[in-house]
């Protein structure tokens, strides 16, 4: 299959991906409970102007307004039989943003879980996923996306299910877990079991890594885990923008550019060659990043986890990496300064 991402890496050695795309669109007037989905018909220019704005900030990828745009997760809003549409438009409406960047940007399908438990554990059939996920990619590959992006996943068994649509559909493909329970994805994946997830599979992923999870520090050191147990592996971070914090009746992110920045070339120095934020990452936390990147040479040795703890900030799960991703005592004296 055509891989833009191969491509553009050649090129880049590093790529920048975009933002939240929830955390952003409430603050754009989304009301709780309502399909973000939904807005690539009712309100397709706040989400021209999210896409436009992570673009202005340095992206080079971006993600789709299509996060919850399966048959089970548009059944919550009536919108079941509407799939093909809402994420064939979902996919214009970045293509038509990517298209007049001026510069290369590759529009990636968004793909998030299903909601709906597999069997054995629940009743949806594998066969009844692979097509909920080839039917929602159809919609995406119609409207211009030039890879699926399967992101905050949790079950092997779900990943597996789109992966296969995909190939079904004859799109790339990358794959990412939410690492957010004690240091595994909520059914039990490890960071370091990421890459097995599709063996055997014909078509292999373009990229695998983590997104979103408990925190920009958590998501480093589960990169450590992942990059440790395939170091040649074409490795995705999107972290969540610090830890979320309620202030009043409002979640508030606690990071900062400067910080998303420090995240984002430790991130590079760990492994990670596709680097961006989740949830409560903006585009001002986002234009921080590149230009942190844009001015940042990989540096000869990774991090490690007290290094993580030192600059970014402590580990929610602690105790799930005490011994995952030390490299040993007084690197941080041998490094040179982390950008400020």
């Amino acid at each position: 299959m055509p891989n833009p991402i191969h491509e553009l890496l050649a090129q880049k050695g590093v790529l920048l991906a975009d933002g939240a795309t929830g955390t952003n669109l409430f603050a754009m007037g989304l009301n709780s409970g309502e399909a973000p989905e939904l807005w690539n018909e009712t309100a397709p220019e706040k989400i021209v102007a999210l896409h436009q704005g992570f673009i202005d900030a340095g992206a080079d990828i971006i993600l789709t307004n299509s996060f919850g745009g399966t048959r089970h997760r548009l059944k919550l809003h009536n919108a079941q039989d509407r799939v093909f549409e809402l994420n064939r438009k979902a996919a214009e409406i970045a293509r038509s943003v990517a298209d007049r960047a001026g510069r290369k940007v590759i529009v990636a399908g968004s793909v998030g879980p299903t909601g709906e438990l597999l069997e054995p554990l629940g009743a949806l059939t594998h066969d009844a996923a692979v097509d909920a996920f080839a039917e929602q990619m159809e919609g995406l590959k119609a409207g211009g996306a030039e890879v699926a992006w399967i992101e905050t996943m949790s079950a092997p068994g779900e990943i597996r299910a789109a992966a296969e649509a995909a190939a079904r559909v004859g799109l790339p493909y990358v794959y990412t877990g939410s690492f957010d329970t004690a240091g595994r994805t909520m059914m039990g994946l490890a960071p370091r079991d990421i890459h097995s997830v599709v063996d055997g599979l014909p078509e292999q992923p373009v990229a695998v890594g983590a997104n979103c999870g408990v925190g920009a520090s958590d998501i480093l050191a589960s990169l450590m885990d992942m990059s440790a147990a395939k170091p040649d592996a074409i490795i995705v971070v999107k972290g969540n923008c610090g830890i979320p914090e309620f202030q009043g009746t409002e979640i508030v992110y606690s990071g900062t550019p400067e910080l998303m920045a420090k995240y984002a070339c430790m991130a590079f120095d760990a492994g990670a060659s596709i680097i961006g934020g989740c949830c409560g990452t903006s585009c001002e936390h986002l234009r921080a990043m590149r230009e942190a990147l844009d001015h940042y040479v990989r540096g000869a040795e990774r991090p490690d986890v007290s290094e993580i703890v030192t600059y970014i900030g402590p580990l929610r799960n602690k105790q799930a990496f005490e011994s995952g991703a030390g490299e040993g005592e007084g690197r941080r004296e041998r490094r040179r300064a982390r950008p400020a």
